[in-house]
Formats: structure tokens, sequence, C-alpha cells
């Protein structure tokens, strides 16, 4: 390989002194990769993703690129004379399939001016991965913060090429507040939306259809979020929350969000009931949220703190320490066992949210943050790999010095997405990384754009990344139509099972989301 990038160099050589000066007739060698936007140096890419689209960050009037495969056997070039570095789609996908589970080398030449010698850059190494990822992303796509929620979308994205389409469009169903999006097994067919306001319900599609459904009795604390499909596609667990939103006093924080109250639930798709999920727990009122199913559908894992009447005051919101928890589950009686403590952050004085468990069942990935429900505004937040059969954590290679939070898997297991605020540290970008092992994680890289400048003039964020099997076929126009329909009221079947300290604080507590202000 040293000789073919001699022979490169030499050609080059040649190719300059047949119309250059005896100053340009140098090439000049530099001993680091070039700068590009976003930095594609060093990662690890699967073999279907869409071209890597940059922009070279160094001084120069226009620029040569050239491309090699693994094996040297594939090579093209182009020039650029804007910095902008767009590859052809075809010319892309035959990179790839050529350096699949190998590395392509990408090569930056700069000319600055006539008289002046080209500067050539040390390649830039891609490794490419054997195992492709889902074809599709959906997001929401919204503003930052908690003001401009009346501009939000869903959105699917080829992964595979920049196809883009909306799956949903809040403009069109009353500027409703649009959530909580959910696949069963990455089924494209089978999914959830949940949306709030005058046109609001949890949307179900499955067989063909849309179904609008109100999962909210009134035995519960509030409407049932943060959903987690049994793998049989037959129940859904959700949280139902009664959330505060806290905004702080002094410009270096945002927002704080907790919960008052909060409680798991059951949904039986077929019947349309729903269970309490009795805690069995010396009679405590726990506050539980986030959901996560175990691949084999026997354990339900998530998120639990304690509630007192200290941690739900927002003076002392850095008390709120929530742990990972799990129960056993039944589907054949729908009962599920007592709770066991998985990881005790509340013992680190930390907090835990998303738990979110690989295809095989071997690893979970959570977000570990300082306190509280709602890291996405906590810098401090990173995401960390427990191995379950161990019990071993550690903190990924993966984090950034801002917020790292949402994430989920593929459905081979070898790829994970989550979403990230290195950018600006306002607008979280979906970043992506290999998993190979615990001890083979690929360097991330986000999510390629047609246009590579296009994250530093968006304003918008990426919102519930979730890996989908295929395309989704239905449009805004079909979930338009979707709220027009009658509304199917879910029954909630055990209302003897809530603890009699849950029923009270129910009753006492105002419907909706409450505002407060805190230093």
């Amino acid at each position: 390989m040293k000789l073919i990038w001699h022979l490169i160099i030499l050609l080059e050589l040649l190719a300059y002194s047949g119309c250059k000066t005896d100053n340009s007739q140098k090439l000049i060698l530099n001993v680091r990769v070039p700068q590009i936007d976003p930095d594609y140096s060093g990662v690890t890419i699967p073999p279907n993703i869409a071209p890597l689209n940059f922009m070279i960050k160094e001084e120069g009037d226009f620029f040569k690129v050239h491309a090699t495969s693994s094996s040297g056997s594939y090579r093209f070039s182009l020039k650029s004379s804007d910095g902008l570095v767009s590859f052809p789609q075809k010319s892309w996908r035959k990179l790839l399939d050529q350096s699949r589970g190998g590395k392509i080398k990408i090569e930056v030449t700069s000319y600055i001016k006539a008289d002046q010698a080209p500067n050539k850059f040390e390649s830039i190494d891609i490794s490419v991965a054997n195992e492709q990822i889902d074809p599709y992303l959906v997001y929401r796509l919204l503003y930052p913060g908690y003001h401009s929620w009346y501009k939000m979308k869903i959105v699917q994205r080829s992964l595979v090429n920049f196809r883009e389409s909306s799956v949903i469009k809040n403009q069109i169903i009353g500027n409703d507040c649009v959530n909580c999006h959910s696949f069963s097994n990455n089924d494209p067919g089978k999914f959830l939306v949940h949306i709030r306001g005058g046109n609001g319900g949890t949307y179900f599609v499955e067989d063909n259809q849309i179904t609008r459904n109100n999962l909210k009795t009134g035995n519960m604390p509030g409407g049932a979020t943060y959903p987690a499909w049994h793998p049989n596609g037959q129940f859904v667990v959700f949280s139902s929350n009664n959330v505060t939103q806290s905004f702080y006093a002094h410009p270096d924080k945002n927002i704080e969000v907790y919960d008052h109250m909060s409680a798991l639930v059951l949904y039986d798709i077929r019947s349309n009931q729903i269970y309490y999920i009795k805690e069995n727990d010396d009679g405590l009122t726990n506050l539980q949220t986030f959901p996560s199913w175990s691949p084999d559908g026997k354990y339900l894992y998530f998120c639990q703190t304690l509630k007192t009447e200290e941690n739900v005051d927002p003076q002392n919101i850095k008390n709120i320490h929530y742990s990972l928890a799990r129960k056993a589950f039944d589907a054949q009686t729908l009962s599920f066992s007592e709770t066991e403590i998985v990881f005790d952050a509340s013992e680190k004085k930390k907090s835990v949210s998303f738990p979110r468990i690989s295809p095989d069942g071997k690893h979970l990935v959570f977000t570990l943050h300082d306190f509280g429900t709602f890291p996405i505004w906590h810098k401090e937040a990173d995401l960390y790999l427990l191995i379950l059969n161990s019990g071993e954590y550690r903190k990924m290679d993966i984090n950034s010095d801002d917020a790292e939070s949402y994430h989920s898997w593929s459905s081979n297991g070898k790829w994970l997405v989550f979403s990230s605020k290195r950018g600006d540290g306002q607008s979280a970008r979906p970043y992506f990384a290999y998993f190979g092992s615990p001890d083979s994680i690929g360097k991330p890289f986000v999510l390629p754009q047609k246009n590579p400048a296009l994250y530093n003039t968006m304003l918008r964020t990426f919102n519930i990344p979730e890996f989908t099997i295929g395309k989704i076929n239905y449009g805004p126009g079909d979930f338009a139509g979707a709220s027009d329909e009658s509304v199917i009221n879910a029954i909630m079947s055990n209302p003897e099972d809530i603890p009699a300290k849950l029923k009270k604080a129910i009753q006492k507590e105002p419907a909706g989301t409450e505002w407060k202000l805190h230093e």
C-alpha cells in the first residue's frame, strides 16, 4: 500500500510540473489530518449509510479529494472550489461495498495560489463495519426549549440516502403537542404516537389502521407517557406522570422537569384494559418512570425513587435520585413480582434515566446524571453501559462535555443512536455508534446530511430518535383524519390495587402541568 501512495504523490507532482512554476512543483505534506465538519475522521460506519458529505475547514482556493476503498481496487476523485464535499450516491455505494470490513481512505489536497505549493494532508480513515444499520430513523423535530412547541413534526429519514418525509405535522391537527412515538420491535407498521390537546389521545397504528385511544382513567396521576412495547406486541407499559416544570432564575441553567407523582400501568391492546402495576413493596409509594422491557419479555425495567414531601419541592430538586429497578412479569397471569434494584444510583447521589436493553439481552445503556428525571438540560448527563449478567458498569467512550440523553438500539443490536448537544449546547443531534462488544465501540458520527452545513444554520432539535426496519406508510393527512374519529376509552381493571396513599394524592393534585420558578 505504501508503494501505491508514493505513486499517487509522484503522479500529482508530475501533473503540477506540466502547468505550474518552479514553486508549485513542490508538494507540502502535512503530518495531520485536515479539519472537516462534521468530523468523520476515525469513525466506524455501517456498509449501507448515506454519503458522509463534509466541509473542509482549511485554507485553500480549491481542493481535490480522493476516496479509496479498503483494498485499493476502487478509487474516485472530486474537486471543490468552496470546501463543500458531496459524494455521488453511486460512487459512494460502490466505495462502501469495496470497503466492508475494512477502511476507506479520504485524501484532501488544498491549493491556495497558482504560484504556491499545494498542501496534502494525512488521509482520513473511516472504518466500515460488516453489519448494516436499520434503514430508517424516526424522530421528533422541534425547536429546543419549552415555548416553541407549536411547530413540531415527526419525521422519518432514510439512513441509506437523504430522503425524508413527515409522518405527523401538528400544524394540521390544531397545533397540538405531538410526542412519545414508539415502535413494536422496530416495526414501521405497528407503533403509537401520543398527542396532547384538543385532538389528544394515544394513536395506535396496527393492521393497516389508526385508532385514537384515551388511556387515562380517573385513577391515574396523569396521561399515559413514556411507552414500552412488550416483545409480544400485545402489551404496552406506560408511565403515568403528574409533571412540574421549574425554571431557573439565573442564565446558566434553563429548566427542570420532575414528577409530583408517577406510576406504571400496563395496557392490553386486545382487551382495551389498563392495569395498575401493583407495587407489592411494603405499601410505600414510589415514583416510577421510563419503563423498558427485556427482549424476552420476562422483566420490566424502570427508574424509581421513593416519594417524599421533600423531593417534590423545587427547592430540594437536587435531592431527587432515581435508581434502576425491575420486576419479573408473567404474561399469562399479567402479574408482576416485587421490585428488585438493579443499579442503586441514589446511593451514589446520581440519577438514572432511559434504560434500554440490547436485543440480545446482554447489555443495558442508561443515562446517568446528577439528579432528577429529565436529563436533556443537564450538561453532565452521560451514557453508561451495564453488563447485565455481571452487574459491571462503565461510562461509555462515546460521551462529550455536553448532554447525552435519549438512545435506542438497532434491531440487530450493532448500532446505537443517541441524542447529543455536543454541537452548540442547545440543539440535540442524532449520533450513531457501532457496538461490536463492550470493549469495541466505534467513535460516534452525526446523522449525515446532503448539505453538510445544515447543522450550522438549523435551530431545531432532533428528539427521541428511534430505528425502524422499513418505511412508515402513513402521513400527516392520515393522522389528521384519525383525529376526527371517536375516542376509544380504556378501562381500569384493578383500581383496588392502587395504594391508598396514591389515590389520596391523586385527589389532591391539580390536573395537568404546574410551573414554578426556583434559584
